[in-house]
């Protein structure tokens, strides 16, 4: 029988771009990042790397924040329960951050999702159990799973959300997986980790 140990996992020789050495194609995803953030995430830097990779990432990231239809909270439940399930200690530290201090998730709220308990609002509950079922279940929920998601308050439109926050949370955790990412010094404070 074999056991994990840490760090068997691949981690890819590609090293982080910055403004000083981005070519022509990776340097305006960087430039965004900087204009928007005031800083260029250490994700960004290595994402970048496959600029269709980083576009796609801030498309699809860009669209559900602005036309998902949840709120700014429930979108961090989303983001956070996502990120949790794939075991990305950046965007669960980053998306952590982002709630506490951006988006007004109340702290007992991400808490719960960071410790994979059952979160105090009914409603926040429900969006986070669904988003994991969609997760768990590869986009096959049954009947009795969308009764109760619909029966909390949501759409059917939201599913189709929660696919789309499913597919840009892949792309970002799956990158920093193969990166072995460094938190940013911004979100050290909500660091995560599976262990």
């Amino acid at each position: 029988m074999t056991t994990k140990t840490e760090n068997k996992t691949f981690r890819t020789s590609l090293e982080p771009v910055t403004l000083e050495n981005a070519n022509e194609a990776q340097k305006p995803h960087l430039e965004i990042a900087q204009k928007q953030t005031g800083m260029i995430p250490n994700m960004y830097k290595n994402m970048v790397n496959s600029p269709g990779l980083m576009e796609t990432y801030a498309v699809g990231y860009d669209n559900f924040r602005k036309n998902s239809g949840f709120t700014p909270v429930e979108q961090e439940v989303v983001f956070v329960t996502v990120s949790i399930a794939n075991g990305c200690e950046y965007c669960a530290a980053a998306h952590s951050f982002i709630a506490d201090n951006m988006s007004k998730v109340p702290t007992e709220v991400t808490d719960a999702i960071r410790e994979e308990k059952e979160i105090p609002d009914a409603k926040l509950n429900a969006l986070s159990e669904f988003t994991r079922i969609m997760f768990d279940k590869r986009g096959n929920p049954s009947q009795e799973d969308v009764k109760a998601f619909l029966g909390a308050g949501y759409e059917e439109k939201h599913i189709l959300e929660i696919i789309l926050a499913l597919a840009v949370k892949t792309l970002s955790n799956y990158s920093n997986h193969i990166f072995h990412t460094e938190v940013d010094d911004m979100f050290s404070g909500r660091t995560w980790s599976r262990n």
